[in-house]
């Protein structure tokens, strides 16, 4: 329904993160690591292959540290026999020059793994959003989808960058240290894992709290980005309309939940690094205790082997280091548990978008280039001819070429954004080739919509629209819209050049063919006049021009399209008076021999349309070329005549 009547707008889709919160439960899944963990295979598997060969190396280098340190009191200091201690030491030198050339060499392959990982899932995430279907746009902000570029795409490169490395350094250090741990005394590891379990309950309970905290903050910095993207695009409104004050207070709003929720996250995560480091530090007490009691006892406590007593003092002290070992990574991954959690969370509305459904497109028939003989015979053909036909195929295997001609019709069409409330009733137009039609009514009535659905940017709930006979429903959507071209209201221009931005409505076009549409639109003139004239770069939207002038671009970049069908939506509602005077020439110059639907409040731009819709809620009330509906004296007569005003 127009622009006030669909299903969002782009300051919309703006989520609850107490309600995220609550529903984590449900849709939040942990195993979206396993995802992240698909992108290093591949042309990444040598990269995640020498990293994961270098954390061996380092937990090795590690563990024969720590062993050294017994080595040395039990076999030189305690035996007094200093002979082979040279030897030892040069070894354990070896040992740790190796250490920190390993350990170096990891952390540059880890970075470019990292920014290679980054790079592929922004590419993946981008290559998603081109498949997703208006709808989606229309109901989430573009505030929100930015979030998850940015800060949700950085919190995953820092878990790749340390958590992701650090488990798997983990889980081989725990394996590695709990059999050295066996080797020197069983009922002293025993007393470890009665710590490991107080840890890992206080990790679990505490964990989740801060993980709930952590979803709902990702989801309250995309609301404050969206509110901060709104505002920043729409600053002159808040300021014409003096809603500075009210605008602080509602951002306030918002920033205060955010604060809320990073807080608690935070306090739930903090906590677990001191109550985890207080548990090993009595962990290490008791140990010493224990420890020398059965070094010093000897058999009352302790297991022998070989007739020998297991625990001796240098043995004691390793047991120490590695008891520290053991603990450390449970310890440092508490530490990292708000970077763990907000990746995750990160993650899971990177991958919530990766997981929607893309835009369906059943269709079979495609647009080709064909040449045309004297007899009518159409062949298909590679080059560009300017002449199109649909590639239809048969049951049968044959193809039949059908020439594109603009012959558009919709047939007792019903729709509704929602299926349960229907916007458009029975709505039937008839456009023939060449044929301007132009959709009337105020504001809301669903000109916009119609003009959305030939597109196909939604589908409708019964009835039918043809092209040129066909089923839109059956051309693939690509060919459907790629046989159109649109001028919307909204100027959206991108960054590069004026020739680029021409260039947008048909990429292989040449120079003269954009120079040749700027001058149809009336463009020409003042594209001239900019500093670099078609070399100028235009950004943030062509801020730098006028709205007139950025609107005149865009009506170029649909001639330079040389389409048989085109769409006006409003296309001179932001041109003065003067202006649309040049425009207008040179609209009627693009349109003639082309089918075209035209949405304008200024009934004077529709004056020398083939046929005249008057779009009342959805209905159309009044058909009829200009002097037709004028001789009625009904809607139409009343809202040329000023009787009243569209709004």
């Amino acid at each position: 329904m127009g622009r006030g009547g669909g299903p969002g707008g782009r300051g919309g889709g703006r989520r609850d993160p107490r309600q995220a919160m609550e529903d984590m439960n449900y849709k939040f899944n942990p195993q979206v690591f396993g995802r992240i963990f698909t992108y290093m295979k591949g042309k990444y598997i040598l990269m995640t292959l020498f990293v994961f060969f270098t954390i061996v190396a380092n937990t090795y280098c590690r563990l024969r540290g720590t062993w050294f340190t017994g080595q040395l009191i039990d076999n030189y200091i305690a035996k007094k026999d200093l002979a082979g201690l040279p030897h030892a030491m040069i070894e354990i030198v070896i040992i740790h020059l190796a250490e920190i050339l390993i350990q170096l060499s990891q952390q540059l392959v880890m970075n470019r793994l990292t920014q290679g990982i980054t790079k592929d899932i922004r590419d993946d995430l981008f290559t998603k959003m081109q498949s997703l279907p208006i709808k989606y746009f229309d109901q989430h902000s573009t505030g929100n989808i930015m979030s998850r570029f940015t800060n949700d795409v950085d919190t995953v490169s820092r878990v790749i960058q340390s958590t992701l490395t650090q488990v798997f350094s983990t889980l081989l250090t725990l394996f590695s240290v709990l059999g050295s741990m066996l080797v020197i005394s069983i009922p002293l590891t025993g007393m470890v894992f009665v710590f490991v379990i107080l840890m890992g309950v206080f990790s679990t309970k505490i964990g989740g709290k801060s993980a709930r905290y952590f979803f709902g903050r990702q989801i309250a910095v995309g609301n404050v980005n969206g509110y901060i993207e709104e505002h920043v695009t729409g600053q002159k409104v808040v300021k014409v309309f003096n809603y500075e004050e009210r605008a602080k207070k509602e951002f306030d709003k918002e920033n205060t939940e955010l604060f809320r929720v990073s807080d608690k996250a935070n306090l739930f995560s903090n906590i677990l690094m001191p109550i985890n480091g207080l548990l090993g530090n009595i962990q290490y007490i008791v140990l010493a205790l224990l420890g020398a009691i059965m070094a010093i006892k000897g058999g009352s406590f302790n297991f022998t082997i070989a007739g020998r007593h297991v625990l001796q003092l240098g043995e004691l002290i390793t047991f120490l280091s590695l008891s520290r070992q053991f603990t450390m990574p449970l310890t440092q991954i508490s530490m990292q548990v708000n970077t763990v959690v907000q990746s995750m969370a990160g993650a899971q509305r990177i991958f919530t978008i990766m997981d929607e459904k893309p835009e369906e497109d059943d269709g079979k028939i495609t647009l080709v280039n064909v040449t045309k003989a004297e007899d009518g015979t159409l062949t298909e053909c590679a080059e560009r001819t300017e002449h199109w036909a649909w590639k239809i195929p048969n049951e049968d295997g044959t193809v039949e070429l059908r020439e594109l001609k603009g012959d558009i019709k919709l047939n007792n069409v019903y729709f509704g954004y929602d299926p349960e409330k229907t916007v458009l009733h029975d709505i039937s137009i008839y456009a023939k080739p060449g044929q301007k039609i132009a959709l009337v009514g105020a504001t809301g009535a669903g000109k916009t919509t119609i003009t959305n659905l030939i597109n196909r940017f939604y589908d409708i709930q019964s009835g039918e629209i043809l092209y040129d006979g066909i089923n839109i429903k059956n051309i693939k959507k690509k060919d459907l819209r790629g046989s159109m071209s649109i001028v919307l209201q909204d100027t959206d221009l991108f960054t590069g050049t004026v020739m680029e931005n021409i260039r947008y409505g048909k990429l292989d076009a040449t120079d003269e063919e954009c120079i040749e549409a700027a001058k149809i639109a009336n463009a020409h003139g003042f594209i001239e006049r900019l500093t670099d004239g078609y070399d100028t770069m235009l950004d943030s939207n062509g801020t730098n021009l006028s709205q007139g002038q950025r609107q005149l671009l865009t009506i170029a970049r649909a001639a330079v399209a040389d389409p048989p069908v085109m769409i006006l939506d409003e296309a001179t509602s932001s041109i003065d008076t003067r202006t649309e005077a040049l425009v207008q020439s040179g609209m009627d110059r693009l349109m003639e021999g082309r089918t075209v639907f035209v949405i304008a409040h200024r009934l004077s731009t529709v004056q020398n349309s083939d046929a005249i819709m008057v779009i009342d809620q959805g209905k159309i009330i009044e058909r009829g070329d200009h002097n037709t509906l004028i001789d009625q004296k009904g809607v139409y007569y009343q809202l040329y005549t000023g009787a009243f005003e569209l709004e």
